[in-house]
């Protein structure tokens, strides 16, 4: 499991101007989320360098807070700022997470671990790249690097080292073997039987949605129930999936008539005593009686009726292990956090 690519990092650190503008170069702009629209919004964040937190005496400032804030939510380079109910915990994650990297970066220093220069040279490549010409990255290097490209390459060689020690010490270790996904399916069989349940279309004729339905007249209680009479012959003609399905979507009243009636797996749990009744003594394929309740009517047809069964465990091994490498994964990387925050000296400013 690969740790942040430091292309993405960088480029966040790129885009910390003083009006937190974005950039021309920008990439995979996210689509904005439609609670953005009425979502109240704090201005965005001015960056002037100043420290945030100090690791072992290490300064970490404000750009990098604001860059890690852009990582956890990168609407807010868009669309004007964080919104106001969420910005306080952006932040403080963001916090936790500028100081992980920082506790990372000087353990990968105490352990001496050494990157390549090739693959310096290659990330530094594929960085220039994104900037789409030459004209931009030295625009970049000027206004963000003061002109240096040598910081590039300690932003890079840190970025990856930081990479090497939580691949070592958590993506390496977090593996889940077939093995072990195997033994974990035996162990909890209840997480992979899928309960009896029914596949059903319906069709309901309901009081009128500008009435209540306490105070319904005796005649307009008959006019229901000769609607739903009327929908019942009707059904009872169809001869199969199909037909029901049409008639549904042409006479029925519930919110399942868009999708010609159809409610698919129902667990025997979730359906009304009264349909359950009716249901079990039903066979695949037939229309049964008018359900009433209280002044609603619903016909079912009975599509199947699916006895417990259980998944085998080829069905479920791939998400399985994925599901289970990345709770393993969240642990240690839960537990280095722990070991390396309980030896280090931390300041938050």
């Amino acid at each position: 499991m690969k740790y942040k690519v430091f292309v993405c990092a960088i480029l966040m650190t790129a885009l910390l101007g003083a009006n937190a503008q974005v950039a021309s170069h920008t990439q995979n702009a996210m689509p904005k989320p439609a609670s953005m629209n009425a979502t109240p919004k704090s201005p965005p964040p001015q960056v002037s360098d100043k420290p945030v937190a100090k690791v072992n005496g290490a300064v970490l400032t404000d750009r990098d807070l604001l860059r890690e804030m852009y990582a956890i939510f990168p609407y807010a380079q868009q669309h004007g700022g964080f919104p106001k109910a969420e910005e306080a915990s952006i932040r403080q994650g963001a916090l936790e997470m500028i100081i992980f990297e920082e506790l990372l970066y000087q353990e990968a220093v105490r352990r001496n671990v050494t990157i390549p220069p090739q693959q310096i040279k290659k990330a530094e490549a594929d960085f220039q790249r994104t900037f789409g010409t030459a004209d931009k990255y030295q625009e970049f290097l000027k206004v963000e690097m003061q002109g240096n490209p040598d910081l590039v390459r300690q932003k890079i060689r840190r970025s990856l080292m930081i990479e090497q020690m939580l691949n070592t010490e958590v993506g390496n270790k977090s593996t889940v073997s077939v093995a072990d996904a195997k033994a974990y399916y035996e162990k909890h069989p209840e997480r992979f039987t899928q309960p009896e349940s029914f596949n059903i279309q319906t069709i309901s004729i309901l009081p009128p949605r500008n009435v209540d339905p306490q105070k319904l007249t005796a005649q307009q209680k008959s006019e229901i129930k000769k609607r739903a009479d009327e929908a019942l012959r009707q059904a009872k003609t169809t001869k199969d999936y199909q037909d029901f399905g049409l008639l549904a979507e042409k006479i029925s009243e519930d919110d399942f008539r868009v999708n010609m009636g159809e409610h698919r797996a129902v667990k025997r749990d979730d359906l009304p005593p009264d349909a359950l009744k009716i249901v079990l003594n039903m066979k695949p394929g037939t229309v049964g009686d008018l359900i009433q309740v209280q002044n609603a009517y619903t016909i079912i047809r009975l599509n199947a009726h699916n006895q417990p069964s259980k998944l085998s465990f080829e069905q479920v091994r791939r998400p399985l292990q994925e599901e289970l490498q990345k709770e393993k994964y969240e642990k240690l990387r839960s537990s280095l956090a722990k070991q390396l925050r309980a030896k280090a000296k931390i300041e938050v400013v």
